[in-house]
Formats: structure tokens, C-alpha cells, sequence
């Protein structure tokens, strides 16, 4: 039974640079104040809402954004995808622009996507890309969908035009044979995309996991839904595919619930996110013929579950249906570590123009520094490999 070293610092950092690892242990010395982060990240809201970007963008760059992200196009990023892929780590391509709503914003999206798909049909470092489907189809008509309100003939229109939209990327990722992630949303939007997604794998994951949905599994109907919707799709006689998350939208979800009131649809707490999350890893791998899932988590005992439940079951590290993801940037441990030891690892590598991923990157810190002991743990794994790399840093 092979043995996973989650502190094996050499192993996680061996693809750094000595300037890279000091570069991070500095940004991560920052991030872990979470005044400063809160600060910090106000301000560049404020001056987002004031469309004020390039006095953030010109900061960001050489710091957060060089840390988490890849690069402005996928040519600038393919450095960094080539230095993953050395050490057995392939790349997950996510254009990280998000949350538009006119039309030409909508084509960029599209045409982006389209892009890295075809990027990534002929280049084993990468084979999956992520796509965000509030980059294509309009807010507010999701929010009416999922709210079973009646939509304008012109908002039927485009809704067409997406579903169009979605399907011409879904038939392009079939065609090349490169997995699409879908990635989750807020809670009033979720249910007209759970629809579209699952549509989708019925057309395209007949054969092999092709589009995968996102379960967050810290809303408290999330393991019921992935249990029944995966049994659907057997049925149905497609594999139901997922990449299986915690979530991303808790403050928002809340303020929304006290709000509106109605009842929190997050979790009461973390013990029973990581409950849902762990039994989720344990149907999926148990059922593993008829489903695929992305164990995408920087929890290091889901992950380390995961391998166990994968060789109780003897199945193989590399087996096709199960693959470990973590954000490009972040526990580099757990990813580098994994791809050592033969199991399918990725890094999720957001690219795209600095002004356009301030976004993400704000949202990034915001989630990182809710995380208790996240960035503790990052700085720690940062401070040892400078250590024993004899690095000297202020």
C-alpha cells in the first residue's frame, strides 16, 4: 500500500525556482494576515465598482497574480504548463473571466474556451479545461429559470443562442477528446445549470467522462442530489461525472438567506461539510464504473481517503474515472505528492488579461483567508523548504 508524505517539502516545491519559492513565501507571508487581506481586498472592490483597474492590475501583476495564475494567453502560459508537466502535474486551462452579460463578452468566453480546447487536443500536458457557464449565458436569466419564472421572448432568444453556445463547446471537447469541467454557481442560479449539465453528459458521456458537473458539498443537499442524480444517469445509461469541491460562495450565500429569509442552505458546519464530502469520495470510488469524479480539495485527510478508498477497492492510482485537482498556486504538497505516486494530478491554472482576473483573484484571497489554518499551512510548508533549501529571506 503505497504511503502519501503530505510534508514532503522537496517533492511539492522541486518545480520552483529559488526566486519563485522566496517570491511566495513573501505573498503567503502577506495573505496569512487576514486584515491585511481584508483591507485589501475591499479596496480593490471599491475601485473595481469605480472602474479603477489599472493602479490594482499594475500591483497585482508581479505578486498575486504571478502566483496564481498563468499567464495572460495560453502562449504565456505554456511555460508554466510545461514546468507542471515535467513532474507528472497536468494542467487544468480555466479562462478567468466571469460574470458578464453582453453579447460580445459573451463570444470572447466562447471563443476562448473553444481555443484552449483545441490548445489542448494534441498536448498531453494538458486535458481538461473548465469552462464557467455565467461567462456565457446571462445572470439574470438563470436566476428567472431557477426561480421557475416565465422568460420575455427575447430572453427565450438568448437562451437559445447559449444553450447553442454551450453545446457547440460540449461537441468541440467530445470531438477532441478533452474533458469540460462546469464549474458551480450560487444557489438561486444552480438548478437551470444542474439541468443543462446533466443534459449534456447524456449526450457526450455515453462512452468515456466528457463534461463534468460541480458538486459542492458544503450545501446541505448537495450528497442526496450527487447520490440521486448519479443513479439517474446509470439508469439513463451515461456515467455521471463530478468534480467534487467544498464550495466557494458562503458569505454570499448567507447574506442572501438572512436577506431574503429563508433557510441557509450552507452547511451548520465544517465537520458536517467534511462528512458529506468524505461520504461523496466513498459512494463515487464504491460506484466508480458508472461514475467520474475530480477530487478537487486542498483537505489533505479527503485526499488522503480518497487513496485509501481507491486501494481497498484495488483500483489502480492512475484509473481513468479518478483524478485530484488542486488551485494552481496552492498545496503544492498534497499535488506534487500525488503525481509521484502515479495517481492523475492537476493544478487548476486560471489565465487570461490581469484587468479581467482581479475578480477571481479577489475572491481567491477572500476564500483562502476563511479557510482556518489554510494559509498557516501553506507559509509552514513555504518556510520549511526555504529552510532547508539554506534560502536566506527577510
Amino acid at each position: 500500500m503505497t504511503t502519501l508524505n503530505f510534508n514532503d517539502t522537496k517533492t511539492a516545491f522541486a518545480h520552483k525556482s529559488n526566486n519563485s519559492l522566496i517570491r511566495d513565501y513573501q505573498i503567503f507571508r502577506l495573505i496569512n494576515q487576514s486584515w491585511l487581506v481584508k483591507f485589501g481586498t475591499n479596496t480593490a472592490s471599491k475601485l473595481m465598482n469605480l472602474g479603477i483597474k489599472t493602479p490594482i492590475a499594475i500591483g497585482m501583476r508581479p505578486t498575486i497574480y504571478a502566483t496564481f495564475c498563468g499567464g495572460d494567453t495560453l502562449e504565456d502560459a505554456t511555460k508554466k504548463i510545461n514546468n507542471l508537466y515535467e513532474f507528472g502535474v497536468q494542467a487544468i486551462l480555466d479562462y478567468g473571466v466571469e460574470g458578464k452579460e453582453e453579447e460580445e463578452d459573451f463570444n470572447r468566453t466562447e471563443n476562448a474556451i473553444k481555443q484552449a480546447i483545441l490548445f489542448a487536443k494534441n498536448y498531453d500536458a494538458v486535458g481538461i479545461v473548465c469552462s464557467k457557464f455565467t461567462g456565457l449565458i446571462p445572470f439574470s436569466i438563470l436566476e428567472k429559470m431557477h426561480a421557475n419564472e416565465p422568460l420575455s421572448s427575447e430572453e427565450n432568444f438568448i437562451l437559445e443562442k447559449s444553450k447553442k453556445r454551450i453545446y457547440g463547446i460540449a461537441q468541440l471537447a467530445f470531438d477532441n477528446d478533452v474533458s469540460l469541467f462546469v464549474d458551480a454557481e450560487e444557489s438561486w442560479i444552480q438548478q437551470p445549470l444542474d439541468d443543462l449539465t446533466f443534459d449534456l453528459m447524456a449526450t457526450f458521456n455515453k462512452q468515456k467522462p466528457i463534461i463534468y458537473n460541480t458538486v459542492q458539498l458544503y450545501r446541505k443537499d448537495r450528497l442526496e442530489f450527487f447520490k440521486t442524480t448519479a443513479e439517474k444517469a446509470k439508469n439513463a445509461g451515461f456515467i455521471y461525472a463530478a468534480k467534487l469541491v467544498r464550495g466557494a460562495y458562503m458569505e454570499k450565500e448567507e447574506v442572501r438567506a438572512r436577506k431574503l429569509n429563508y433557510e441557509n442552505p450552507i452547511q451548520t458546519s465544517k465537520e458536517n461539510t467534511d462528512k458529506d464530502y468524505n461520504l461523496a469520495l466513498k459512494f463515487a470510488i464504491e460506484n466508480i464504473e458508472h461514475i467520474a469524479i475530480c477530487v478537487a480539495t486542498h483537505n489533505e485527510e479527503s485526499t488522503l481517503l480518497a487513496t485509501q478508498l481507491m486501494q481497498t477497492n484495488q483500483l489502480k492510482s492512475n484509473h481513468p474515472h479518478i483524478h485530484f485537482s488542486q488551485l494552481y498556486g496552492m498545496s503544492d504538497n498534497i499535488t506534487f505528492n500525488l503525481a509521484k505516486s502515479g495517481y492523475n494530478s492537476s493544478k487548476y491554472m486560471p489565465y487570461g488579461p490581469v484587468k479581467d482576473v482581479i475578480p477571481y483573484l479577489i475572491r481567491r484571497a477572500q476564500e483562502n483567508t476563511s479557510v482556518s489554518g489554510q494559509m498557516g499551512r501553506e507559509l509552514k510548508l513555504l518556510k520549511d523548504e526555504v529552510r532547508r533549501r539554506k534560502l536566506f529571506v527577510l
